[in-house]
């Protein structure tokens, strides 16, 4: 099923221990590589050790933001393909515009709920070959809707 052989790795980055407990256990049956950052300049380092596939990105974290965070690797080609996730308990209308501006590829709600989380993962991981922004956003809203 999987193209490229090896498996897609996530980055779970987060710098509340239980978060990032519960995140892992909820993808911990997928089969794929799962490392750990705990703030927003460990997630640029591991980004460059570990190169995931995909980013679960917390937007409020130390050193630097998720925002900050996603602005780099977005505004780095290097690190522009890599898919992001942003994991946030705000729902201001604000924040998810400061996301949007910052290029995430997609947000989720605290709490998290298990299933929306597997779908939006699965979906973003099978869309991360397709590397013309618009077509995988094209892509992307159509895998969204017909999982509804």
């Amino acid at each position: 099923m999987d193209h490229d052989k090896q498996k897609p790795r996530i980055l779970i980055a987060d710098d509340n221990e239980a978060n990032v407990e519960l995140l892992e256990a909820y993808l911990s049956g997928l089969g794929h590589e799962i490392a750990i950052a705990v703030d927003g300049q460990d997630t640029l380092d591991k980004v460059s050790s570990f190169q995931p596939d995909l980013i679960l990105l917390d937007i409020m974290m130390p050193k630097l933001s998720g925002f900050e965070v996603c602005q780099k690797l977005k505004d780095d080609s290097q690190t522009s393909g890599i898919m992001i996730l942003m994991v946030t308990a705000l729902n201001e209308l604000g924040d998810i515009e400061r996301a949007v501006e910052a290029g995430t590829d997609d947000f989720l709600s605290k709490p998290v709920n298990k299933i929306e989380l597997l779908k939006r993962v699965e979906n973003m991981l099978t869309l991360r070959g397709v590397t013309d922004e618009l077509e995988r956003l094209r892509q992307y809203i159509e895998k969204m809707e017909g999982a509804r």
